[in-house]
């Protein structure tokens, strides 16, 4: 006769299932793999990932890659590289998620954090909050400003 395993012993295999995404999110995965990589089927799998992060793998994935996808473009990779180093094949699908996950287009997501960049270069002291040498009036090179 089949038993169950206690839930306890099947939460280790899906939370290595979540790691094999961060891990392998560039790389063109599929829910089949994903359920591989716990050794459960996948129908049984999407359920218990489900109940565990609230949402499915796939969503998961997206994302990751979304994730993944703003980091490189904060760094100010082009939007091209950025939607294929993430892991999509699609720019198309890209730009769509990614206005989706983010309220903004992935170029204006990337002119505005480069915009950011430069500001944080420029006047380093102004983006720390309530910071003294801001206030007491000192430049970046902590002299007394004029």
């Amino acid at each position: 006769m089949l038993h169950q395993q206690p839930e306890i012993y099947l939460y280790p295999r899906v939370v290595q299932a979540k790691m094999f995404i961060d891990a392998n999110y560039a790389d063109p995965i599929d829910l089949k793999q994903i359920a591989a990589a716990a050794h459960f089927s996948r129908f049984h799998f999407l359920r218990l990932f489900r109940r565990i992060y609230g949402r499915t793998p796939n969503q998961y994935l997206v994302l990751t890659r979304i994730r993944a996808a703003a980091r490189l473009l904060e760094a100010g990779r082009p939007v091209v590289s950025a939607c294929h180093e993430s892991g999509f094949a699609s720019a198309a699908t890209f730009a769509t998620l990614f206005r989706k996950h983010r309220g903004i287009t992935p170029s204006a997501f990337r002119a505005a954090a480069l915009r950011r960049n430069a500001a944080l270069k420029a006047q380093p002291l102004a983006f720390v909050p309530a910071c003294f040498s801001d206030r007491a009036g000192w430049n970046r090179n902590f002299e007394e400003g004029s």
